[in-house]
This record gives structure tokens, C-alpha cells and sequence, in this order.
């Protein structure tokens, strides 16, 4: 989805490429892309994991990763681009499940929207984690708050 403004919000079941949203943000007027990616790391509490598998109520949370770049830009007016693509479904260890990346004229003001899209992305959208441990039948695969 494409905002009015031409940031981008995508929750998608393919693999997450950051070539393409460094693309998507870029602008002869930005002196600065920040992009943060988070991965599916190989350990939790002690635990082996092998996957993380994301759900989400799609319509909703599109409308709330809008909502949010909305306010931010309300906030930072010399933001130029943003964009936050979320991954769903089974995402393996290793593997890109969200890019949050914003483009401005400086690099202060692309760090901090960054940050907090990437925080209010994970506050308020509607996307749900479950954690798949090494060992574990699939009935003790924990739901977890997408923090």
C-alpha cells in the first residue's frame, strides 16, 4: 500500500529484500537513509528457536503502519520517505520479518522517525508472533506480543 504522501506499507508472505526498500525511499532530496531490519534470531531465554511465524489482521494493521507515519510526519516535517515492510507467516532464523526505513534531508531526523516507526510499529499494529522452539510439539509453540 502506498500512502497519499508516497510512504509505503507492505505486510507480506514473501521473503523481505532490502535492495528494494532502500529504493523506495530514496530521493534526490535525502541526505540520509535510515533503515533498521529485524531478524529471526536463533535463541530466546535459553531456547533453541527455529522459526518465528507472524499473523496479522492485514486491513487493520495497514491502516494503523499509515496512521502512524501520518503522525510522524506531522511531527518531523523535513521526512521525505518512509516505509515499513512486515513479513507473515513462517519467517527461519536468519530471515528479515520487518524494514522499517525513512529518508530526510539529515541524518538526526531520519534516525529518530526511524526509531519510533519502528517502535510504534510494534506497539500498535495488529500482528502477532509465535516462537517455535527446537524439540517442541506444535500445541507448545508460544503467541507472543510483537515487541
Amino acid at each position: 500500500m502506498t500512502t497519499h504522501d508516497g510512504d509505503i506499507c507492505e505486510i507480506t508472505e514473501k521473503d523481505l529484500v532490502l535492495d528494494v526498500v532502500m529504493k523506495s525511499i530514496q530521493h534526490d532530496g535525502a541526505g540520509a537513509l535510515a533503515i533498521f531490519v529485524g531478524t529471526t534470531r536463533n535463541t530466546f531465554e535459553g531456547k533453541q528457536v527455529i522459526r518465528l511465524e507472524y499473523e496479522a489482521h492485514t486491513t487493520l494493521a495497514l491502516r494503523t503502519m499509515s496512521k502512524i507515519m501520518q503522525n510522524l510526519r506531522a511531527a518531523q516535517s523535513d521526512l521525505i520517505r518512509l516505509a515499513c515492510y512486515h513479513r507473515i507467516g513462517n519467517v527461519p532464523v536468519g530471515q528479515p520479518s520487518i524494514i522499517v526505513a525513512v529518508s530526510a534531508p539529515h541524518r538526526k531526523a531520519s534516525f529518530i522517525a526511524c526509531e519510533e516507526l519502528l517502535e510504534k510499529v510494534k506497539e500498535k499494529v495488529q500482528i502477532w508472533k509465535r516462537e517455535w522452539y527446537a524439540g517442541e510439539h506444535e500445541d507448545e509453540a508460544q503467541w507472543k506480543e510483537n515487541n
